[in-house]
């Protein structure tokens, strides 16, 4: 087996961090590695004090999931990298099961294990290019509906039964296995992308360069979902729509990224009306105040003032 060593990007979600490097322990990571983005909560001083082990890069800004993620492969040494999210949990043997499979897909350059919620429930990780046709069937209810259509729903990736490795456009960063030459030959992560769509960006560019992306459920690992992002829900959504803007200006043409705005641009305009209904309506201060930074965001790109 090729030697593996583990990546973790976190900001601010120390006690999940902590889980994961618990589990982390009991696998066979040839070296482990956590990069920090200037979080508050104490996660730094965490790692030292607990995981001597681990090798801690503390940066004093944020500077991004895949400026980080570049940061945390260049200090190792193995081949191949585990990249993780802060709130993921590996199941024994992962690290064994990720690399053998490498070792036997000379050609996969990102593997994408399966992921499942806390619960235990499948979460979807891999997905198609995003075309103005899928991002609205995705964020919209239609593409909730497709997994109760027999003919559609093996065909469309969020729905399919996730049952059997298979090559893919994409899969989901939460957690990469990297073969780390492919990767350092296409320039690693575009540091461009604050955060999301830093992944699809990679992938796209390795089937460019003649790479294979795969989902392979040799291994489950549990993913919270959400744990740095709904601390700054309004920056977060701001970004997505930054990042999938920037993503087609990249690799689109002109008149494809603004097909694709149009399509984002009415998906968020229909979200905004439905929040400001709800936040009429009598619910929890909590509730109240989430849905107060989702309408604030809408707002923002609408307004045009969210730019890359």
């Amino acid at each position: 087996m090729t030697d593996m060593a583990v990546v973790i990007v976190n900001y601010n979600t120390r006690d999940h961090l902590c889980a994961c490097l618990e589990a982390i322990h009991s696998n066979e990571a040839s070296e482990v590695v956590v990069v920090d983005n200037a979080s508050t909560d104490g996660s730094p001083e965490m790692v030292r004090a607990n995981y001597p082990w681990v090798r801690l890069i503390a940066s004093s800004t944020n500077t991004g999931y895949g400026a980080a993620a570049n940061v945390g492969m260049a200090a190792c040494h193995a081949p191949y990298v585990l990249l993780l999210n802060g709130d993921t949990r590996l199941t024994p043997g992962a690290v064994h099961s990720l690399s053998s499979y490498l070792d036997l897909h000379p050609r996969a350059a990102v593997i994408g294990p399966r992921l499942v919620n806390l619960n235990g429930d499948l979460q979807a990780s891999c997905y198609p290019f995003p075309t103005p046709l899928y991002v609205f069937l995705e964020e919209s209810t239609l593409g909730q509906l497709i997994r109760f259509v027999p003919v559609l729903r093996h065909r469309y990736l969020r729905t399919w039964s996730y049952n059997h490795s298979r090559r893919v456009p994409w899969v989901l960063g939460a957690a990469l296995a990297i073969r780390r030459k492919a990767v350092d030959d296409a320039g690693g992560f575009d540091e461009s992308f604050f955060l999301y769509y830093e992944e699809v960006d990679l992938c796209l560019r390795l089937h460019s360069a003649g790479w294979e992306v795969h989902f392979a459920p040799v291994t489950t690992v549990t993913h919270v979902g959400g744990a740095s992002s709904n601390q700054r829900r309004t920056e977060t959504i701001v970004q997505w729509f930054l990042s999938i803007q920037r993503f087609y200006c990249l690799h689109y043409s002109r008149i494809q990224t603004i097909e694709l705005i149009v399509v984002a641009k009415i998906i968020v305009l229909a979200r905004l009306i439905r929040d400001s209904i709800r936040l009429r309506l009598g619910r929890s201060a909590s509730e109240q105040a989430g849905i107060g930074e989702r309408v604030i965001a809408w707002r923002e790109i609408l307004s045009g003032r969210a730019r890359t």
